[in-house]
């Protein structure tokens, strides 16, 4: 089951309440206040991975609370911290605040983590009241109670490129052929009811590149506002920076007019908005190894006066797909940022001019700084000895 959109509450950890205690040791007649604090409540964070890929989790679990702070104690003895709770969404999902509708946080990218709601502090004990004039506190805090939210996660695919047009149209069977997705594949409408995704490899190695294509269920007539699988899919093609448009020129079909297809499908992309109608196409010709030749003759010259790239292929016999794929690749190129990498520093290495002899100059030990009385230069020998004897007459 592909589950796209949850509604989810989550609830941060309360603070523990501070502690009121005193002092009793045999030793310490006046003791003093000694209640601790309490601990924090713990935090609830999202992170984007990729060991999922639906919010099928969140549609039977929609409720998550963090651990609370535990109460503080005497002796000065701080309670524990509550525990976090880390909630796992598949990249590509849009985190939204369900009261207000302000988009929170767009998990894009792996490895993302955000605070969904904080924890509350834990209160202060009594020895934090205690005075000069004021010695015996008797009061302290209660811990605050954390952070309560409702969300809605709604989740669109990441792909490069996405393939539209309608039920039966061979799209599926494209995907499995461009790439190592295995959607399934059968002669009757809605055969995909998720979307598949799919890696394609172009080139080779030292010079391959790779990009994400996206196999979205069929679209009929009025999907814009409903019809088939209405909208429920739609919103995945605003994530994609290309349209890769099928169209059936066989006539198994049974719509007598290729144009008209491409028309109606492109019609319900630019009802749905969300500037989809401004991403670049690419037409396919699908099913040729059956075509009709007048649907083929027709969709050809409707590209080439709307001047769109236009391939005719065969995802059975594998006509064109080489072609094909490397099209896609560099139209992907051309929409992706550039970046070009910053060059490595350079380390500067002080040259040294070499001695007159022409023999490399050794290199001076490294010695430690000595005192003023230890670098003096050492008395001759004879001057040694004349001290000493003087030294011994003295003591004489």
């Amino acid at each position: 089951m592909f589950i796209d959109e949850a509604h989810i509450r989550i609830k941060a950890g309360d603070g523990g309440n501070g502690c009121m205690a005193f002092r009793r040791e045999k030793f310490v007649p006046r003791g003093g206040p000694s209640g601790g604090d309490g601990g924090n409540g713990g935090d609830i964070f999202m992170e984007s991975s990729l060991s999922h890929n639906t919010l099928i989790h969140f549609r039977y679990n929609p409720e998550y609370k963090a651990d609370r702070g535990r109460h503080g104690e005497g002796s000065n003895c701080s309670g524990r911290e509550g525990v976090d709770t880390i909630l796992k969404v598949p990249v590509g999902t849009l985190l939204y605040d369900e009261i207000t509708g302000e988009l929170i946080h767009d998990f894009s990218r792996v490895g993302e983590r955000i605070i969904v709601a904080h924890g509350g502090k834990g209160g202060r004990g009594n020895q934090h009241f205690a005075t000069s004039t004021h010695q015996a506190p008797r009061e302290h805090e209660l811990g605050r109670p954390g952070e309560e939210r409702n969300y809605k996660l709604e989740l669109k695919l990441l792909a490069d490129a996405g393939l539209v047009g309608y039920p039966n149209a061979g799209k599926s069977t494209l995907i499995s052929r461009i790439s190592a997705a295995k959607p399934k594949i059968a002669d009757y409408p809605f055969t995909t009811l998720e979307p598949q995704l799919g890696v394609v490899s172009i080139g080779e190695w030292p010079h391959e590149e790779s990009f994400v294509v996206a196999d979205l269920p069929g679209l009929i007539e009025g999907a814009h506002s409903g019809a088939g699988l209405g909208v429920q899919f739609l919103k995945h093609i605003e994530r994609t920076s290309l349209v890769i448009h099928l169209v059936d020129v066989s006539d198994a079909s049974g719509r007598p007019d290729p144009v008209e297809d491409f028309k109606v499908i492109s019609a319900e992309l630019e009802g749905f908005g969300h500037g989809i109608e401004k991403k670049p196409v690419i037409v396919v010709a699908s099913k040729i190894e059956i075509a009709n030749p007048d649907k083929l003759k027709k969709l050809t010259a409707m590209a080439k006066r709307k001047k769109l790239p236009f391939y005719a292929l065969s995802a059975v016999t594998g006509e064109g797909i080489e072609d094909f794929k490397f099209e896609i690749g560099r139209q992907i190129r051309k929409l992706r940022p550039g970046t070009v990498p910053e060059p490595a520093p350079v380390r500067k290495i002080k040259k040294v001019a070499p001695p007159a002899s022409g023999k490399l100059a050794r290199p001076e030990p490294v010695t430690k700084k000595r005192s003023a009385h230890l670098n003096a230069a050492p008395p001759k020998s004879g001057a040694k000895k004349k001290t000493v004897k003087k030294q011994k007459k003295a003591v004489v």
